[in-house]
């Protein structure tokens, strides 16, 4: 017995936060939730960009009669500058729950904002382009847009309202998007995961691969009719089991080489055009080249000529050209490449080490842009280390 204490006490502590301690999910939802909202507070601080406040104010006007709502927006960007603005807002209208709605960098602010001020937050996604509505965790951005650092936050969200009608208002790109971003998790889980045996990361991987499998079976279906059932369980595949892979699997169930791609191409200005999903989709085939490449993985050939056919079925991008980067100069790719591979990196979870040059050569080597590099003269140095 003695023996068994010892071992559990020598133990190390994990503190995982799973999920919202509410979900109100269905058409019209938003309709429903006044009560919910009102039990957290009765001076929400709604934060979006600007066209997504005037977006929703028909969805928030019944509630008016019951609570005292004020906007901001987040712009220009979940940044530095945006949040010690936003705590300015939350002070002189004496705010006491916050309310998220929008996409990710919407959604990432308002949970920060509820964090530092020890506030409940409220979550509406209005698109389902990716899981931040769920998660406990937001990734903080230059002025410009270019992905700093992220935060770990204390808790997920206290609710989340995800309202089918709501989100059907959302260009189908954005649901394409959150198709890509939701795959990113068993292809970098099953990888960060390693050969754990922990009951709680084995679920965690396994539920990603039940996501993936929904993804790559249903998506094609939904994507042609949208507010469908089908449709409906692929909104609930991006935005919430996408959500729970995360948080059942902790910080050694998350993001690999593939979101360490897209937070390198955000320094990039002129990928600011591609959504958040459409970059990490890419760098879910950036992830497996380098396990080809560097590892010899057939398995990594094998996933990556099946995801190659249905990026192309769903218009997800396969290359830079595709994500609006055929005009990118070889330091602008080096410089991706360089953060991509950063002290602190997503990319270091990798089971083996990634170089810069490496990383350059795997992002290249499909595209058309790799034969204009290799006249020039680029190639080669992309090679060089």
């Amino acid at each position: 017995m003695s023996d068994f204490l010892t071992s559990t006490q020598s133990s190390p502590i994990f503190n995982l936060s799973i999920a919202p301690a509410r979900v109100c999910r269905g058409v019209n939802a938003l309709g429903e939730a006044g009560t919910a909202i009102a039990s957290l507070g009765s001076r929400p601080l709604v934060i979006g960009g600007d066209r997504t406040l005037e977006l929703i104010q028909p969805y928030l006007a019944p509630l008016t009669t019951q609570l005292a709502i004020t906007s901001s927006s987040y712009s220009p960007d979940c940044s530095e500058t945006s949040l010690a603005a936003l705590k300015e807002k939350v002070t002189s209208h004496k705010a006491d729950v916050i309310i998220g709605v929008g996409g990710g960098k919407a959604l990432d602010t308002a949970k920060l904002i509820a964090h530092q001020s020890q506030l409940p937050i409220v979550t509406i996604p209005t698109s389902a382009a990716t899981c931040a509505a769920w998660t406990a965790l937001s990734n903080v951005y230059s002025n410009a847009g270019a992905f700093l650092y992220d935060v770990g936050l204390a808790k997920c969200p206290d609710l989340l309202i995800l309202d089918y009608n709501l989100i059907a208002t959302a260009p189908p790109r954005t649901l394409i998007a959150g198709i890509g971003d939701a795959l990113a998790k068993w292809y970098e889980a099953s990888v960060s995961s390693g050969s754990s045996e922990q009951t709680m990361i084995i679920a965690a991987v396994q539920q990603a691969r039940v996501l993936r499998d929904i993804l790559l079976q249903k998506s094609i279906a939904a994507l042609e009719n949208p507010g469908s059932p089908i449709w409906q369980e692929v909104v609930d595949a991006t935005v919430l089991l996408a959500g729970v892979i995360g948080g059942i699997g902790g910080a050694q169930c998350r993001t690999v080489a593939a979101h360490a791609v897209h937070n390198g191409l955000t320094h990039i200005p002129a990928a600011h055009q591609a959504l958040h999903g459409e970059k990490v989709a890419y760098g879910i085939l950036v992830q497996l080249r380098l396990e080809e490449m560097l590892q010899g993985n057939q398995l990594a050939v094998t996933a990556r000529k099946q995801l190659i056919e249905f990026y192309q079925a769903i218009n997800l991008p396969l290359s830079l050209e595709d994500l609006g980067l055929g005009e990118i100069t070889l330091s602008e790719l080096r410089r991706a490449a360089e953060i991509a591979c950063g002290v602190g990196s997503d990319i270091h979870r990798l089971p083996f080490s990634v170089t810069p040059a490496q990383l350059m050569a795997a992002m290249v080597s499909t595209s058309p842009i790799a034969q204009s590099m290799d006249k020039t003269g680029g190639k080669s140095d992309i090679y060089a280390q």
